[in-house]
């Protein structure tokens, strides 16, 4: 009876140890969104390090626009960006392509960019 007790509890271990997400440091941790977002500072950063190897000048892989500058991140969040980067990772439409999903702090930090009405 023992043993099986043993063999059940190690299945239940291993199955939520792999029935978890493999969820970003940053998702799992806090972290303060700056007090001033500005897009110089802290969304080209985001951008340039997520974005840029599909929507960068020319684009790659089929992408439709550039990212490349303040203009086309901003007209971008204004039409479905944040939208696009807040899908869950392998959804339909989910950016970046293929994953991982951005940090929501990330995300974050370019909502709080639109809310502060796109200071460079």
């Amino acid at each position: 009876m023992k043993k099986m007790i043993q063999k059940f509890t190690m299945f239940v271990l291993l199955f939520t140890t792999i029935s978890c997400t493999e969820d970003s440091i940053s998702d799992l941790t806090e972290t303060e969104i700056p007090t001033t977002v500005s897009y110089q500072n802290n969304v080209r950063p985001i951008i340039e390090n997520n974005c840029l190897n599909c929507h960068g000048n020319p684009t790659n892989f089929g992408a439709p626009n550039s990212l490349t500058t303040y203009e086309n991140v901003k007209a971008s969040v204004l039409n479905n960006l944040i939208d696009r980067i807040s899908r869950t990772e392998g959804t339909s439409g989910a950016m970046p392509l293929g994953g991982p999903r951005l940090s929501q702090n990330d995300i974050n930090i370019i909502i709080e960019w639109q809310n502060a009405n796109f200071p460079q």
